[in-house]
């Protein structure tokens, strides 16, 4: 059980190394379209925090709100080995009305 004075190194994380990538998906076209939120695959030791905190800076816009959710990887198989794909984390953020991202 760690105590109060605990002194375990905290990882801080650049902007580039939080957002690895915009999730470019029918659902989230319409999402971004719809409710101005859009979908990223983001570092899994990133906080809602430091989601919020990359977006601002990376795409100069303003975020009301973060949600994450972390994914579980796939079972896949080729010929004859099986395994697993990584497990991810999905973040959702939804922007100001005001600003907008355009990713083409």
């Amino acid at each position: 059980m760690p105590s109060e004075t605990d002194t375990t190194p905290t990882i801080t994380l650049e902007p580039h190394q939080i957002i690895l990538r915009p999730l470019v998906t029918e659902k989230g076209m319409h999402r971004s379209t719809r409710h101005n939120a859009y979908a990223f695959e983001v570092n899994r030791q990133a906080t809602k925090d430091d989601v919020r905190r990359a977006v601002e800076e990376l795409f100069n816009v303003k975020v009301l709100r973060v949600h994450t959710q972390n994914r579980k990887g796939k079972p896949r198989r080729t010929r004859f080995s099986s395994g697993y794909t990584k497990d991810w984390k999905k973040a959702i953020v939804k922007l100001h009305s005001e600003h907008r991202i355009d990713f083409f």
